[in-house]
């Protein structure tokens, strides 16, 4: 497939992302989520945290690789913690119990395969 039919087949054409054209929704307290994009088999999400808030531990079945872009953050997977900061990052495998706490305000971004639906 060439890469003009690839384009044209992204979900909402969404090729590009633009922050001032994108808005944030609630994901939480003190938590707002942006989707940058996503087809149907990768999607890229900026979380923003307020200082003290707390991203409540869960799991779910996609595979989530996620980037410390500002603040500092409590990371804990399955049993393990770990204190990450701008530039550090993350891997969580699927179905694995992961959470986080905002140690000083900051964006995470995530990104899951395949796409998460719940957030759509």
């Amino acid at each position: 497939m060439g890469t003009k039919t690839y384009l044209s087949k992204m979900i909402n054409g969404n090729i590009f992302f633009k922050e001032a054209e994108a808005e944030w929704e609630p994901a939480g307290e003190g938590i707002l989520r942006q989707i940058t994009g996503y087809n149907t088999q990768l999607m890229m999400v900026k979380v923003k945290f307020e200082k003290g808030a707390v991203g409540y531990v869960h799991d779910h079945f996609h595979s989530q690789g996620s980037i410390v872009a500002s603040g500092k953050f409590k990371i804990t997977i399955d049993e393990t913690t770990e204190v990450l900061e701008a530039g550090d990052g993350f891997f969580v495998p699927p179905n694995a119990r992961h959470g986080a706490e905002c140690l000083e305000a900051g964006v995470l971004i995530d990104v899951f395969s395949p796409v998460r639906e719940d957030f759509l």
